[in-house]
This record gives structure tokens, C-alpha cells and sequence, in this order.
């Protein structure tokens, strides 16, 4: 579910807020229910405004929750519905880039049109957040934000404990 909402949300992010106006109340309390039951808040912050913490994947990098709110400059204002739902869905952003491995496009590839749009309705009726978040950081470089690691467990259980 928290990978479903991830994605969701990132498409979401590519619409422009004059859409948000147009959409029908029920669609937009939909798409707020699919992004609720994702759990985009998780990796996408508080307000879906981008979040604080990045996701480290060693040999990867560390890659930070964008803003999902219409803001044009540091949000998804400035994309369009279709590149918001190609986002969450196919994993692959207006400029080309891939969106990061923690991001759960392949199971929101599977959502219905209607329910792609009324995410994509939500996240444009949120009120527009201007957040610049920090990275992506690739796997050599220091982020400047906390980072929750994912690593096997028996990985984890090597690691050195945290200095005094």
C-alpha cells in the first residue's frame, strides 16, 4: 500500500492546479482515499509537501520524497495530468529521469484511469507547498538529510554501533 500511495502521488504531482478547481468533489475524495491507503505521507512528508529523510540503497544512492503539492517551482505544478499518471505509473518523469527503486510505480501501474485521475484530482486540490527537497544524491555522495537505509538483515546486523 505505502508503495501504491508513493507512486500515486508522484504522478499526482504533474497537473496544473487550475485542474484541481474543475474536478468533481467525489473524484477528488477518492483520489484522497487511494493516497491516504498508500501511505504517501510516509516517504512524501507531512501535507505531501516533500520529505526531511532520504531512502538510502547501497550502490544507489540516497533519494528524498519529492513535493507532490501544485507548487510550479518545487512541486508538481508544472506538470501536466498525463505526466503526472505516466510518473506514478510507469516509473519515468517529464524529463526523463526514473524515479527511484523505493517508488512503487509497478504496483500502480495497475490502477484503473479513473482512479489514476482522481489521485492526480487530489493532489491537485492540496494547497500549493514550496519545498525544495535536497538530492537525488548518488551512492558517493554525502546527502544532507537523515537517510533510512534499506539493507538485507544480515547486513544490518555487521553494522558497527553508532559512535558514543
Amino acid at each position: 500500500m505505502k508503495r501504491l500511495c508513493f507512486l500515486a502521488v508522484a504522478a499526482a504531482c504533474a497537473g496544473s492546479a487550475s485542474a484541481a478547481f474543475a474536478a468533481d468533489p467525489a473524484q477528488i475524495e477518492r483520489g484522497k482515499y487511494l493516497v491516504t491507503i498508500g501511505s504517501c505521507i510516509d516517504c512524501h512528508g507531512h501535507a505531501l509537501s516533500g520529505s526531511d529523510v532520504g531512502f538510502g540503497l547501497p550502490g544507489l544512492g540516497t533519494f528524498v520524497g519529492c513535493n507532490l503539492t501544485p507548487d510550479k517551482e518545487t512541486g508538481i505544478g508544472g506538470w501536466t495530468d498525463d505526466e503526472i499518471i505516466k510518473a506514478f505509473t510507469t516509473g519515468v518523469r517529464p524529463d526523463g529521469r526514473i524515479l527511484a527503486p523505493i517508488m512503487p510505480w509497478r504496483n500502480l501501474s495497475h490502477l484503473s484511469q479513473e482512479d489514476a485521475r482522481a489521485i492526480v484530482a487530489y493532489l491537485r486540490s492540496l494547497p500549493a507547498v514550496k519545498h525544495a527537497v535536497p538530492g537525488p544524491f548518488g551512492p558517493k555522495e554525502v546527502p544532507s538529510t537523515l537517510v533510512m537505509t534499506i539493507i538485507p538483515g544480515g547486513a544490518y546486523a555487521k553494522l558497527p554501533p553508532p559512535p558514543q
